[in-house]
């Protein structure tokens, strides 16, 4: 089996390519995808060969993008949208929330809309503003959408391929920062005997104490549990992969084991991703917990200037502290 060590930017850029080689309906759409490749060249090379009928460079209108796509997958194509920034999304969340998300329940089952938004998101690249938005919980809260992140090459080039053959609307997030990270990719496994879309994974085992974790943060927290065994703590690391559907079920059973969970996410706290999953641990695990769920996230106001993003971001310090706390119930 071939195994290759790829960033994660490349294995996004050969699973789109492998996408596009398995099926002619598949087709990219946004805006420098074509000739100039992505601003993070993630779709580098494709329009060359594939041709500007199936990788599009669209113009500068995120709604219209959106928009166009919905009717393409209605017709029967898979397309495959990239937002260039993540806070360059918001002009076509109408079309997200009141077409894409809702077309297959308002035809009552008739319509499908198998297509992909790709989205770039998160910090830690010293972007100016509108770059370096984290806007998962807005479409995890939405009914009718999938929601999912990957935090490695591995995935990156087997969660794209899932994503696009799949026939319901799925919102793709990529951890930006993440995109020049180094990791063995197996290029020759059937699709088939990839990691299913929507489950989680345990990252790194433990016995100490959980710390979930998506998309930029799995580095962050495996880093933490880096540091903590050299002090003869072992934190349970998991991906969780996908935040709608939403799996716990290896987060059910890891709290069990070590009666502690800390949830790591790089979006404001307030309603985020990790107020609700501290509820389904609590409500699920409520007998073995040591110590109340804590959350470690980014704060509640608006995403800073670059010279200070480091002093916003969830770092290892700050995992460790919550680990810290945990044991201090």
């Amino acid at each position: 089996m071939a195994t290759e060590t790829l960033t994660l930017g490349k294995a996004l850029n050969t699973g789109l390519r492998k996408a596009m080689e398995n099926d002619p309906k598949v087709v990219i759409m946004g805006e420098d995808v074509g000739k100039l490749g992505g601003v993070f060249r993630i779709t580098d090379g494709l329009q060359k060969d594939f041709g500007d009928q199936r990788v599009i460079d669209t113009p500068l209108a995120e709604s219209g993008i959106i928009g166009t796509a919905v009717g393409l997958a209605i017709r029967g194509f898979r397309p495959v949208c990239e937002i260039q920034f993540d806070g360059f999304v918001y002009p076509a969340y109408d079309q997200i929330v009141s077409q894409v998300a809702k077309m297959h329940y308002r035809s009552q089952g008739k319509v499908r809309i198998p297509m992909v938004i790709r989205i770039p998101y998160g910090g830690g690249i010293g972007a100016v503003e509108h770059h370096s938005e984290s806007p998962e919980a807005y479409f995890a809260h939405t009914a009718g959408l999938k929601v999912v992140t990957c935090a490695n090459p591995q995935d990156a080039y087997s969660m794209i391929q899932q994503a696009i053959a799949s026939d319901d609307p799925i919102v793709f997030l990529e951890p930006k920062r993440r995109y020049w990270e180094k990791g063995p990719v197996e290029l020759d496994a059937p699709l088939s005997e990839a990691y299913p879309l929507h489950a989680a994974r345990v990252a790194r085992p433990g016995t100490d104490a959980t710390v979930l974790a998506y998309g930029p943060m799995v580095r962050t927290a495996l880093d933490a549990a880096t540091a903590a065994a050299e002090d003869g703590r072992e934190l349970e690391v998991i991906d969780l992969r996908t935040l709608s559907p939403l799996d716990l079920s290896a987060a059910y059973e890891s709290v069990r084991r070590t009666g502690r969970c800390v949830v790591v996410h790089e979006a404001p706290g307030t309603l985020g991703l990790g107020a609700e999953i501290a509820a389904r641990i609590t409500e699920e695990c409520f007998y073995s917990l040591e110590s109340p769920v804590l959350r470690v996230t980014g704060y509640d106001t608006p995403y800073p200037a670059a010279r200070v993003e480091e002093e916003y971001l969830p770092d290892l310090d700050r995992v460790l502290d919550a680990v810290d706390r945990t044991f201090g119930w």
